[in-house]
């Protein structure tokens, strides 16, 4: 990546030279200006990949500076810096868009981790804008996304099977887009002027599975009123997907190996031999040769079905594609709304990327669209659109049980402090009160960042009581208090 380039907006000339230099010396670019009015001219004149501003400063103020910059630069990103702290203000200051904020005396060591997560959001915002301009390239195909390798590795693969008549087995985990394959292999084919049938084995019994595949003759069964066709000559010359194919009974089995090896079949209760041109494409999320050695499938089967086996990576496996897999599946979303969301905030784009996704892009996709719904009246979207309720540790709540992206958008230590408190009922009044107390700062502590100052005016004590109860609690963090400061 290139280095970044950072406005840093400081009224204090000591206080900015400290700042330059520090980012200078871990490849920052860097520029100055010492009021909010003359950073807003520069933020006119220029682009930057981070403004850090203070926000008590003549004239202008860092609210106007974030307010501006956002309306002009919504891609830059932007720390503020006060030491006159206040939930409200920098509740207020992050609604307008501001990456992050920091409270005097901090060290450079802070400001840079700081810069750091904010320069990678920057960077990944970049490769996902890039990313999106080859969509219709080479990283996508036919509703495919993904820039991973073995993604990449996929695409071309369907890409050049398209265009044969070969079998195709797809496996991959649920909700990996198996059916999106099966769809671009079919409009790739020479076959995409004839039918794609599709069948759900695994939704069927082993009787009705069987003729819906083949048909039945009138009076072949208890209602069998009449004679019906089957998918297999519904799809005559096209193509016939049989999803979840590993679900299928020993008895459809043996039929469906005798389509495979004869191109021919015959309807249930019929004597009439149907000639079968079709092009099979299978699916399945289990592992079919475990199968086959457990008993449980056909071995020859499973080899006339794997010609081609098309192997799709869970979102887990390919974590760089979840942000451009968002913002694609964005995009289809809104083409159905009137929304004038503009895309995810640098907080959402975290969590999506620490989230496991355990049902892959389905789960994406669903994600998307309930954001979607709940964050109509806003430009972004939130962590807590992406929830699915607002009372998550991501706006002041707590982590609510079974919610994967609260817990997994938070360490081990903020989900435990997150958690609703639960006190042992055998438990003396004063050590309960005790517990309650120490849960509840530490809590405070995570939501505010560990900011002792925002934290202590949260909490209603002083910085000298919020440290003498943190340590009275064993209450520790990277961040220790400054034992001299006794300010109220």
């Amino acid at each position: 990546m290139s280095q970044p380039s950072v406005l840093i907006i400081d009224d204090e000339p000591l206080m900015r030279l400290s700042m330059m230099d520090a980012l200078k010396a871990v490849g920052c670019e860097v520029q100055d200006a010492s009021n909010g009015t003359e950073g807003i001219e520069r933020l006119r004149a220029n682009r930057y990949d981070l403004v850090i501003t203070d926000l008590r400063m003549p004239g202008s103020d860092g609210l106007q500076v974030v307010q501006s910059c956002k309306e002009g630069a919504p891609d830059t990103e932007v720390i503020v810096i006060t030491a006159h702290g206040s939930v409200e203000t920098a509740v207020q200051a992050m609604k307008l868009g501001a990456y992050d904020y920091i409270t005097k005396p901090f060290s450079m060591d802070e400001l840079l981790l700081t810069v750091d997560r904010a320069t990678k959001i920057v960077d990944l915002r970049k490769e996902n804008t890039a990313l999106r301009q080859e969509l219709e390239g080479k990283f996508s195909f036919e509703g495919l996304v993904g820039k991973h390798e073995r993604m990449r590795q996929v695409i071309e693969k369907i890409k050049l099977v398209s265009s044969t008549d070969a079998t195709i087995l797809i496996t991959g985990e649920s909700g990996t887009g198996k059916e999106v394959v099966a769809n671009a292999i079919h409009r790739n084919s020479p076959r995409r002027e004839y039918a794609l049938i599709k069948v759900s084995c695994a939704a069927l019994p082993e009787t009705l599975l069987e003729a819906e595949l083949f048909g039945h003759e009138k009076g072949s069964f208890t209602g069998a009123v009449k004679q019906r066709r089957g998918r297999f000559e519904l799809a005559h010359k096209g193509t016939l997907f049989l999803d979840e194919i590993g679900e299928i009974s020993p008895m459809v089995q043996v039929k469906l190996l005798r389509v495979l090896q004869e191109r021919q079949f015959e309807r249930v209760g019929g004597t009439e031999t149907i000639e079968s041109d079709v092009r099979l494409v299978c699916a399945t999320q289990k592992d079919l040769k475990k199968e086959v050695e457990e008993g449980r499938f056909r071995e020859d089967l499973y080899y006339r079905l794997h010609v081609v086996q098309v192997r799709l990576p869970s979102l887990r496996e390919r974590k760089e594609d979840i942000l451009v897999l968002a913002e694609h599946l964005l995009k289809k979303c809104l083409s159905r709304t009137n929304c004038e969301i503009q895309g995810f905030t640098a907080q959402s784009n975290e969590v999506l990327l620490r989230y496991s996704f355990p049902g892959n892009v389905r789960e994406l996709e669903n994600t998307i669209e309930r954001a979607v719904a709940l964050a109509q009246n806003r430009k972004d979207i939130e962590v807590w659109d992406l929830c699915g309720h607002q009372s998550c540790p991501f706006s002041g709540g707590t982590v609510q049980e079974g919610c994967g992206f609260c817990q997994e958008g938070l360490s081990d230590g903020q989900v435990k402090a997150a958690l609703p408190l639960r006190i042992s009922t055998g438990e003396t009044l004063a050590k309960a009160r005790e517990e309650f107390e120490r849960e509840y700062i530490l809590g405070v502590l995570n939501r505010t960042d560990w900011s002792r100052t925002i934290a202590s005016k949260a909490l209603g004590l002083s910085r000298k009581a919020l440290w003498e109860k943190c340590k009275r609690y064993g209450i520790t963090s990277a961040d220790e208090p400054d034992e001299s400061d006794t300010s109220a």
